[in-house]
Parts: structure tokens; C-alpha cells; sequence
């Protein structure tokens, strides 16, 4: 049971006990994209532990139903949902094995936090909010149904792949948002860019010495939250780095690498090449000039950027050819906001995030997580995307498409919820539409009249190292959620 088991010193005092009882739970159990196998049969086992009903789905989500409390059988049911997996990324000098290791948080200011790799706090504390409540024997309550979701970061094929009959509520409150205060009603869909491109390798030329460059240093961040802050993409500016170098140098590519998740800020990149022997020192001094261009440009936004420069063992290099299609092609590819939107000031309309790249001389693949509030708009910026990669005959196939969720301003449960929170907290909350995807829109489109709020604490750097959580918007947000439950009769 995973509120019964010893609690690491960090979460002691924290309140609610019992909310992060849980998230130490799932601070304790990897669950990575695609492996949350482990965690899900635990969390199963202690649902059927407290007498409730649990299942898993054809996909592998989890269903935990919690009958109403005495007296409040005839209530609305209830859907309360959130994804189980995390984006697992790390910096450079940490040894943290994901499908392993678990997750070492601290208290920072009043603030949870992971130095070195993400915390997980986006979703696993709405995940904790939620077994709080299927825990907790003092809170009023209609018919809960816990909607546990896998693989939203890498695809939402969790909530892809739920059935249309799997719910009964007709109201659902998803936890999966980031600042305290707020109410969202609405966020962006999107779709993937596959890029794949086969190569042939070619031996290095006689008296060339193999280098190798490694950009680091960036804050990166959550691909749908943060892409309007302009903060730098480290392939994007590998990319201008070498191309750069071809200008200086006779250089020969013969690898790059960078980003980990679709969905993340690249903050890393490195490149391996070669040039002729003796060119090293000027090699040296070119990189730290083009260092000094990047931070000045990057001021105020990511000016920690860092290129280090060192010899490596290089054996095969691409073929001039197939480099000037990679580095021209990625180059020229679009990153970031390439709207805002009209309708929703303040908000980004269409963006897109080159998250990954994997280049060697026999061929490479890279990815492009296009969103937009509007469906025609990610169609039109996948498309361009495709096309650019179609002028060198290289494949890039669209995949993952998933709908928006559209705003409903007349939402009774956004009325109640509003309500609630000013009675409780004695200001008015906002109501805001989100450029991040979240599984309401796919959820909603298999369950037509489903009225669904999301809420959440206050989360920052989500998707990237050092990722926090306000411990006491953490209270706040049970305080409420307890209260909405017992307000829907």
C-alpha cells in the first residue's frame, strides 16, 4: 500500500500527509514513457487492497472506481484524471537511470525539486491528488472514477486507446496543469514529423584528425509551455555552429545527436567530424568566438550556453552530399512560435519543437512536435515541414495527430469550480486556454457532452532538470479538489 510504506525525510511535514505520501510512491517507482508496467500493478494491488475496484484496459491504463459516500449515491459521478509517466531527462554529468533509479527530490524554499533530472511532478502530483482521494475516508464524494492514464508524453496513446464505453461520469476533473489560480478550458492538438534518411559511409581522408563539439548549458523546458519564452534549441545552434565551420574549415561530418524527447527543449547537442591535421588550434578559437556570438544573442534567455571542443576517434564520415542535405535541410527547418493566436491573446496558436536528431553516416532520423489551437494550423506547418524534407527526397511521414480540446465557456462544472474557489480562497481564479496538449481534447472527442476542468499546482521548468513544485500550492489544490467534490450534489 503505498501510503503505509516508509516515506523518505524529505516529504516529512509536508502537508497533506497523505497526497505526498503518494507522490513519494511514485518518486520511488520509475515510469518512464512506455514502462510504467511497474508502477500500474502496484498502485492495482493497493486499489484491491482497500476493497475498491481497479482494472486495467486493453492499452494498459488504469481504472480505480471508488464508490460515493454514504448519502451521496445520487451525486454526479465524477471522473478524475491524470498520466502516470513522466519525461525522464537529465543533465549531462548525472548517472540516473531512468528505468531504474528513483527519483531523489529536495526541499528548495518551499519548493520540491530534482537537481539534476526532472522530478516528475507533472503528472505524479495530480496522480497523488488522486489517490489521495481514493485513500482518504473523511472527504464527501459522488461516484469517483480514477482515470490513470500511460504514454502521454510520448504520444497520448494511453488515452488514444481508451475505449468509449470504459467511463460512466459526465464530468471530469483532469490535474494536469501548472500554475495554481488558474482554470483551463481548452489547450492545442498537434502531430509528429517523422524524418528518415538512409546515408552511406565513407572513410576519412588520409591526415584528417577526428574532432568532436558538444553544446550544453541550455535551460530547455516544456516544448508546449515554455516554446514562447525563445529560449535556445541546441540543435538549432549546432546546426548554425557547423555550418558556420564549413565556411572556415574542410570539414567532414560524421555524427550528430541531440534532444531526447519530442516533447522537450533540446538543451544538449554534440557533433563528431573531421579536419585536417594542424587546424586544431584554430578550430579552438573560431568555437570560442562563435560561443561568445550565441550568449550575447541568447542574453537574458539561455546566455549559460557552453561549446567545448575536443579531439575524438572518428572512422567514417558521410558523403559531402548527404552532410549538405542534413545540415541545409535542418537548418532551414522551422522551430518555435510560428503564431500567435488572435482569439486567445497572450496564448500561441501554432509552434513547432525539432526535439531529436540522430545522424551518422548511414542515415539518421530527427522529429518535429507540431501544435496548434487549430487543427488547420498544425496540418499547414506539418505539411510545410514535409515539403522542405521533399525537395532533397528524404521521407517524413506525419503520425501521433491528436485533436485540440475545444474551449466551452458555458461549462456548469467551470461555474462550480469557480464558485468553490472564491468561496474558499476569497479572490476569483482565471480561466485560461493552454498551447500544451493535454488528453481532455482525445478523452472529450470519445465522449461527446463529457464537461471537463483542468487545475492544477504551480509546476516550473517542467521537462527539464531542476524541475519544481510549490509544496504549498500542493495544499492548496487538495483543499480544493476536496471541496469540488463535496459542492457537486
Amino acid at each position: 500500500m503505498p501510503s503505509s510504506l516508509a516515506t523518505p525525510a524529505v516529504f516529512s511535514g509536508l502537508q497533506p500527509a497523505v497526497v505526498w505520501a503518494h507522490f513519494a510512491t511514485l518518486c520511488r517507482i520509475p515510469r518512464a514513457s512506455k514502462h510504467e508496467a511497474l508502477l500500474r500493478d502496484e498502485l492495482l494491488a493497493w486499489a484491491l487492497g482497500k476493497g475498491l475496484h481497479g482494472e486495467v484496459d486493453g492499452v494498459g491504463n488504469l481504472l480505480i472506481r471508488k464508490p460515493a459516500t454514504a448519502g451521496r449515491e445520487h451525486s454526479p459521478g465524477v471522473i478524475l484524471q491524470a498520466h502516470l509517466d513522466m519525461v525522464c531527462q537529465k543533465n549531462g554529468d548525472s548517472a540516473h537511470d531512468f528505468l531504474r533509479d528513483p527519483i531523489v527530490p529536495v526541499l528548495d524554499d518551499g519548493w520540491l525539486v530534482a537537481d539534476k533530472t526532472t522530478l516528475g511532478a507533472d503528472n505524479g502530483v495530480g496522480v497523488a491528488l488522486i489517490l489521495a482521494v481514493l485513500d482518504s475516508e473523511d472527504i464527501a464524494h459522488g461516484p469517483i472514477e480514477a482515470l490513470l492514464t500511460i504514454d502521454e508524453e510520448a504520444g497520448m496513446g494511453g488515452a488514444r486507446g481508451l475505449a468509449s464505453g470504459a467511463l460512466q461520469g459526465r464530468l471530469m476533473l483532469n490535474l494536469d496543469t501548472e500554475e495554481w489560480g488558474e482554470f483551463y478550458l481548452g489547450c492545442a492538438g498537434g502531430l509528429d514529423v517523422n524524418v528518415e534518411r538512409p546515408g552511406r559511409s565513407v572513410s576519412v581522408a588520409e591526415g584528417h584528425q577526428g574532432w568532436e563539439i558538444t553544446l550544453h548549458g541550455l535551460r530547455g523546458g516544456h516544448s508546449g509551455v515554455d516554446i514562447h519564452e525563445e529560449r535556445g534549441n541546441a540543435i538549432k545552434l549546432l546546426v548554425r555552429v557547423l555550418r558556420h565551420l564549413e565556411q572556415d574549415f574542410p570539414l567532414r561530418l560524421a555524427a550528430l545527436r541531440g534532444g531526447t524527447a519530442r516533447n522537450a527543449l533540446p538543451r544538449e547537442a554534440s557533433a563528431s567530424f573531421t579536419l585536417r591535421a594542424g587546424m586544431g588550434n584554430a578550430l579552438v578559437a573560431r568555437v570560442a568566438e562563435l560561443q561568445l556570438l550565441l550568449r550575447s544573442e541568447l542574453l537574458g534567455v539561455d546566455d549559460a550556453l557552453v561549446l567545448d571542443v575536443s579531439p575524438c576517434a572518428v572512422s567514417t564520415v558521410l558523403t559531402a552530399e548527404e552532410q549538405a542535405v542534413w545540415l541545409s535541410t535542418l537548418h532551414a527547418a522551422p522551430h518555435g512560435v510560428r503564431r500567435m493566436s488572435r482569439q486567445v491573446p497572450g496564448v500561441v496558436e501554432t509552434s513547432n519543437n525539432l526535439g531529436m536528431v540522430d545522424l551518422h553516416p548511414n542515415g539518421g532520423s530527427c522529429n518535429f512536435m507540431v501544435r496548434s489551437l487549430l487543427d488547420s494550423g498544425s496540418a499547414a506547418l506539418a505539411d510545410e515541414i514535409v515539403s522542405l524534407w521533399g525537395l532533397s527526397g528524404t521521407v517524413a511521414s506525419r503520425d501521433g495527430y491528436y485533436p485540440g480540446w475545444t474551449p466551452n465557456p458555458s461549462s456548469a462544472l467551470l461555474k462550480t469550480c469557480q464558485a468553490v474557489y472564491k468561496r474558499n480562497f476569497g479572490a476569483d481564479s482565471s480561466v485560461q486556454v493552454i498551447h500544451a496538449g493535454l488528453e481532455c481534447g482525445i478523452i472529450g472527442a470519445k465522449y461527446p457532452g463529457l464537461d471537463i476542468v483542468s487545475f492544477g499546482p504551480t509546476i516550473r521548468g517542467a521537462h527539464a532538470p531542476g524541475e519544481r513544485v510549490e509544496v504549498a500550492s500542493v495544499a492548496r489544490c487538495w483543499r480544493l479538489l476536496t471541496a469540488i467534490l463535496a459542492e457537486l450534489r
